[in-house]
């Protein structure tokens, strides 16, 4: 199959049916290759003409798209299909989608580097968070004006504005995003959703290297969403019994939300409690009691008392992390870093007034932690085009920099995949002042860049 090449976007449109069969006879690496050789920075698949697919139909194309994604570096995915054809591809895929999908060609363009600087008016919307964010950051990069609407209630409002808009854009996802594995929420709380029946399992589904990993980077409230579980045996009781015992370490809580005993014996329940697991019937007795959350450890965080060295892998890929987060800050701020100092130490922060701070962890490969201190103007200035408008709610900059944060997250996460280095992110931690911050970097060796944009002081730190 030929591909259609305009404007730096390579198409190919199959048309029928896609199954595991007839998909390896529509398209091949070496067609694929061949539009590279157009100078295509763009692959993709077009599902307008196809009537049905199947989950072998797609791995076909998938499978090749990784292998070329590895290879060159370029943009991958499908473009032209409805919400049904969305919907079914995001729940074939819905932890496992490293590929992008554009609901229609015009969409894709808007993210195409041949479109740069066409600025363009752009509503959006995702449901996604995360994925809000990465979309207006991409679409602001490529020189658009992005509007985006925070829930399906505002998009919907605001798309019936006529001629408000030159693209209106939803049901689409970008694939370089990472992975999604808990929920965020304010307090720096994560959430795990969790139902049915929960028996031995529950060790097989539930990511504990990801739930190490949240520890390490500061956060300290682990609540389970468990609203839909039925009942609990002993395996499972066993099995939260000892995350229980692990969390006390780090001076964390984990805490149960919705449980019900009517199928599970109460003697479970006071076992949990006597392992300093905390029950509560709704999520806002939780969430929307700050002197709680404080309580429980959302707020605060002990340090971690297993200090791991820097290792020569690590170091190796600072280039990377520090591109992913200069990039990123000097696009939403529209100004020059400038490197002033670097040096291998404990983390060293001269003026801590008017900071705040965000951390992220990573593990696969390699793993570590990055951190990040924010003059609060810089902080702000970043955030503007995520929020949609300026603020001085400290608690909704600290939310949307866990977003930013998120985005150059994902973009090491792409930038270390592209050097075979495979790694998961955690959630960003924020802080709402640098002393919250070193409780959690006290003792930690690393390696500290200081940079400056427009004169604000900027420290990068990372370490293990």
């Amino acid at each position: 199959m030929r591909a259609v090449v305009k404007n730096g976007i390579g198409v190919f449109h199959p048309q029928g049916f896609l199954d595991g069969n007839s998909s390896l006879s529509l398209l091949s690496i070496e067609d694929i290759d061949a539009t590279i050789k157009t100078n295509a920075d763009m692959i993709l698949v077009s599902l307008k003409k196809v009537i049905f697919f199947n989950r072998n139909g797609l791995d076909t194309f998938v499978k090749m798209f990784q292998k070329v994604r590895a290879a060159n570096h370029i943009v991958v995915g499908f473009c032209d299909y409805d919400k049904k054809k969305y919907d079914s591809i995001m729940k074939f895929y819905e932890n496992d989608l490293t590929f992008s999908l554009f609901q229609s060609l015009e969409v894709a363009s808007l993210f195409a580097s041949n479109f740069k600087n066409q600025s363009k008016n752009v509503l959006l919307y995702s449901e996604d968070k995360s994925q809000r964010a990465a979309m207006a950051i991409e679409l602001h990069d490529n020189g658009h004006n992005p509007i985006i609407a925070q829930t399906k209630e505002e998009f919907e409002e605001k798309a019936k504005a006529e001629n408000a808009y030159d693209l209106i854009i939803e049901n689409t996802y970008l694939g370089q995003m990472g992975q999604k594995v808990a929920t965020r929420v304010t307090g720096n709380a994560i959430i795990y959703t969790v139902s049915s029946f929960l028996d031995a399992e529950i060790g097989n589904t539930f990511n504990i290297a990801y739930h190490n990993n949240s520890l390490n980077v500061g956060f300290r409230l682990f609540i389970f969403d468990a609203y839909k579980v039925v009942s609990m045996n002993v395996h499972a009781l066993n099995f939260f019994s000892k995350l229980a015992s692990a969390a006390a370490e780090y001076n964390a809580t984990i805490c149960f939300v919705g449980m019900t005993f009517e199928k599970t014996p109460i003697s479970f329940k006071e076992t949990l409690e006597d392992a300093g697991i905390m029950f509560f019937e709704q999520m806002d007795d939780i969430l929307q009691n700050k002197e709680l959350l404080e309580e429980l450890g959302a707020s605060s965080a002990a340090a971690v008392k297993n200090k791991r060295a820097l290792n020569k892998v690590v170091v190796t890929e600072l280039p990377n992390f520090i591109d992913a987060t200069v990039a990123t800050i000097e696009m939403m701020t529209n100004s020059q870093a400038v490197k002033e100092a670097a040096k291998i130490d404990k983390i060293d922060i001269e003026q801590k007034e008017n900071k705040i701070a965000s951390s992220i962890g990573f593990y696969g490969d390699i793993d570590g932690m990055v951190m990040l201190v924010f003059p609060i103007g810089i902080a702000q200035k970043a955030c503007e085009l995520l929020i949609g408008e300026k603020t001085d709610d400290k608690e909704l900059i600290l939310d949307t920099l866990a977003e930013l944060v998120n985005i150059v997250g994902g973009k090491v996460k792409t930038l270390l995949g592209d050097e075979g280095l495979s790694v998961d992110i955690t959630l960003p931690r924020t802080y709402p002042n640098v002393d919250s911050l070193l409780e959690i970097a006290e003792g930690k060796k690393g390696v500290q860049v200081d940079l400056s944009f427009n004169n604000d002081k900027f420290l990068f730190f990372l370490t293990r």
